[in-house]
């Protein structure tokens, strides 16, 4: 009878393994299904924009080249004007809220009411372009300064037209140096991953490249 009961011990116990087996593997496919469910849906992967010589990356890294033409992009866009800067500027600065830090967003809401107060923005036409041989390609390693991999200095040297109905008052070359930080956190707002964090320092006045503009009046 012993020898009987010792078998059916074994089988109890043997039976017990198991389902502490199967019981362990469902807690494993669970967390498994856990992480699938809370995977992100879409990946963005910086690509530099030529690629004739190929080009291989960490999918996390931002390539200079898209850092400066984010800066560029989203600075230009911020300070198009095309009927009335005192509706079009307060206007972008909400469109771009996305592409934007909060610290960002104030400090732009705070020069909006500035210009404002200083008779800087009612029925003014403003745009900014990049000077002739002062983009990205003309001097890669002075245009983007990598501070981390996550955060940059992109050096913008742009000129400023501004119209007051169809008078021009102003024109200005500027150096404006932008801070840009990653931030990848909402891809369906921001595709890009990046953000502006406004100016790492005051904007500068400087000089066209010989033969390529005119006087900053």
């Amino acid at each position: 009878m012993s020898r009987f009961a010792n078998e059916v011990e074994h089988l109890r116990a043997h039976t017990k393994t198991l389902r502490l087996v199967v019981a362990g593997l469902f807690v494993a496919h669970a967390l498994c299904l856990g992480g699938w469910w809370h995977s992100p849906s879409t990946l963005t992967i910086h690509v530099p924009p030529d690629l004739r010589s190929g080009s291989t990356r960490k999918w996390w890294d931002v390539p200079p080249e898209n850092v400066y033409t984010f800066a560029f992009y989203i600075w230009q866009q911020l300070h198009r004007w095309p009927n009335d800067g005192e509706t079009d500027y307060p206007r972008n600065i909400k469109a771009l809220s996305a592409y934007l830090t909060p610290s960002c967003q104030s400090w732009l809401n705070n020069d909006f009411n500035y210009r404002r107060k200083q008779n800087e923005l009612h029925k003014r036409v403003r745009g900014i372009y990049e000077i002739p041989g002062r983009g990205y390609g003309d001097d890669p390693a002075m245009r983007v300064k990598t501070v981390s991999d996550r955060d940059w200095i992109a050096v913008l040297d742009v000129s400023a037209d501004e119209y007051f109905t169809t008078e021009q008052v102003k024109r200005a070359l500027v150096r404006y140096r932008v801070k840009v930080a990653r931030k990848d956190t909402d891809p369906e707002k921001n595709p890009f991953g990046l953000v502006l964090d406004c100016l790492a320092s005051e904007p500068e006045r400087i000089e066209a490249p010989e033969g390529k503009g005119g006087n900053t009046p």
